[in-house]
């Protein structure tokens, strides 16, 4: 039977004994990482949440406890007691590796059948397995500093945000559906027969009403859901941190989450940063790297060649400039020799990915050139695109004619491909990145009408509002994305807190009165009643947690996540209910063919 701790206390956790403890008696407990029977001597790796320490039963010291510790397997819990000794042979890749526990007392609180999954630092168990047994996957040391990183980086959160005057408060999970964006998870109220509440996508409407409440500055860790497709950085359920503020502009916003960043990377990963942040316009964005979250970690910058050939015959350029697109380049310098003519291929399909047709390329050689397509420009024209990409000896120069849409999207694709590809990408390097004023709009073709890009409360710029009766597509948002490293950490933006703007956005975006009404009608009632100019930013926990953590999926960060198809192994949710639940929602079943 399993024994229990009456009359044991534990005094350490297993990595933090020191050379000061050397002589007295400590109590410690956790999980089996290994037993080494040698006969008379038996050794055992003992694991808690701090590391490991090394525990030894000695035969001619206690013949009966010796035989004892002959029972102990892998991942068994006990309790031992004991005096630390220095050890004969010291362990240098261990913490503990100067020390040992010569037992005294044994207490074997828990047998362990022998785990599917290795409990070690970097197991090879696939995913679906570590899923199905998170709880012995979780015991793994590098996903124990995961989670306890992430409690580290709520803690500075709220202390940092409490020293600037924050208030944390907590808004509703059970809500109203304002169906703008990703699909809502629905919620079926028992009361209201026929009605749903909507889980929230994020606590937009509530944070904006504290500001008319008058609470000036607010805070939350928030747990939000999307019903959405997945990926290594996405989840159905998330977590952000939360926030908005009162009586500010752009500048005051960015300042502010500029010293969280800076605080927490130091604190919690001993990561200096500097500040202030680079700032960068969405348009200038798009224009050198192809992308609204621009990993800046290396250059390889997008070059508009589109002035040079608009009047060339090579029909594939001069044809794209026509229908209103550009042609531009990207000059992976020194990466000719390390791309055959079958890699270079390759790159094309990269670029058909993201909707380019194909993708003329140049390799430059001492006193020569290859290239998919210069036979058909004119030498003058060869010339000045050599000039404009500053080529030289040994560079790759990849080029895609398109809309200016599938231009960015390949290129800013291809240039992190190469740079991948290549090792181009210093890993050390910490780059925090603004980018700003994001199209207020962007034009729905399913729907032919324009739609929010960000959310229907987002303000313009000043400058631009005139515009919005004449060429609201060229109208720019107060909006920022916080960069770092190439993933976008969170983002936010300035409202609207003028009703008569917000009537004209509304109208823009082809909501009816009595449509914003039904959306959104007790926010727009609370803006009746005095609304302070407010804005406030999400930065993604999860994904911050992966990125400091240098993982590769926000899984490894999160408890209890879900797979690929937005269900959980472990429990085997979701799963059918009762019959009778479903007759106190009045839902009826519906049953489904197994295809």
């Amino acid at each position: 039977m399993a024994e229990n701790l009456t009359g044991m206390k534990r005094t350490h956790m297993c990595a933090e004994v020191t050379a000061e403890d050397i002589g007295r008696e400590i109590v410690v407990m956790g999980w089996v990482q290994k037993r080494r029977d040698l006969g008379k001597l038996i050794f055992v790796d003992l694991r808690d949440r701090t590391g490991l320490l090394q525990i030894v039963f000695k035969d001619e010291l206690d013949k009966e406890l010796h035989d004892k510790a002959v029972q102990i397997r892998n991942e068994f819990v006990i309790a031992v007691r004991g005096t630390l000794e220095n050890r004969e042979v010291i362990n240098p890749n261990m913490a503990t590796g100067n020390w040992e526990v010569i037992v005294s007392e044994l207490r074997i609180l828990s047998k362990a059948e022998t785990p599917p999954i290795h409990i070690e630092e970097d197991s090879d168990t696939s995913e679906a397995t570590r899923m199905k047994y998170r709880y012995l996957d979780l015991r793994r040391p590098n996903m124990q500093r995961n989670l306890i990183l992430r409690h580290k980086v709520a803690k500075i959160t709220r202390d940092y945000f409490d020293e600037n005057g924050f208030i944390e408060i907590e808004t509703p999970i059970l809500i109203k559906s304002t169906p703008e964006g990703a699909r809502d998870y629905l919620v079926p109220s028992r009361v209201f027969p026929g009605r749903y509440f909507a889980l929230p996508q994020s606590p937009q409407l509530f944070k904006q009403i504290l500001m008319v409440s008058g609470f000036d500055r607010y805070i939350q860790i928030a747990k939000c859901f999307r019903d959405e497709d997945l990926r290594a950085d996405r989840q159905p359920e998330f977590t952000q941190i939360d926030l908005e503020m009162s009586f500010v502009d752009v500048p005051d916003v960015l300042e502010m989450n500029e010293g969280f960043l800076k605080r927490v990377f130091s604190e919690a990963i001993g990561v200096e940063v500097q500040t202030p942040f680079q700032v960068m316009t969405y348009s200038e964005a798009m224009d050198r790297f192809g992308s609204d979250k621009p990993d800046t970690r290396f250059g390889m910058e997008l070059i508009d060649v589109t002035d040079i050939v608009k009047n060339t015959s090579f029909k594939v350029f001069s044809g794209a400039i026509e229908n209103g697109g550009s042609v531009r380049a990207i000059n992976a310098k020194g990466c000719g020799p390390k791309f055959s003519r079958k890699q270079i291929d390759a790159l094309t399909e990269v670029t058909k990915t993201y909707g380019a047709k194909g993708m003329a390329w140049i390799v430059v050689e001492e006193g020569n050139i290859k290239s998919s397509f210069t036979k058909y420009l004119s030498e003058d024209e060869t010339q000045q695109i050599l000039k404009k990409v500053n080529a030289e000896p040994g560079d790759l120069i990849c080029f895609v004619a398109d809309t200016n849409k599938v231009v960015f999207d390949s290129l800013g694709h291809l240039r992190l491909d190469i740079a991948q590809k290549t090792n181009l990408i210093d890993e050390s390097k910490v780059n925090f990145l603004w980018v700003t004023e994001f199209p207020l709009f962007e034009f729905d073709d399913e729907e032919k009408r324009w739609v929010a890009t960000h959310h229907p409360f987002t303000a313009p710029m000043d400058e631009d509002i005139p515009m919005l009766d004449t060429e609201p597509g060229k109208v720019r948002s107060k909006t920022y994305d916080i960069i770092l490293n190439g993933v976008e950490l969170g983002g936010g933006s300035v409202r609207i807190h003028d009703q008569e703007l917000q009537k004209k956005i509304f109208k823009l975006i082809g909501f009816s009165d009595d449509e914003a009404q039904k959306r959104f009608g007790f926010l727009l009632e609370a803006f009746k009643y005095g609304t302070p100019p407010h804005g406030g930013l999400a930065f993604g926990l999860d994904r911050m947690i992966m990125l400091m953590a240098k993982c590769s999926s926000i899984r490894d960060v999160i408890a209890f996540p879900k797979v690929q198809n937005s269900s959980c192994p472990m429990t085997g949710a979701p799963d059918l209910v009762d019959e009778k639940q479903l007759k106190e929602l009045h839902i009826q079943q519906v049953e489904m063919d197994d295809e």
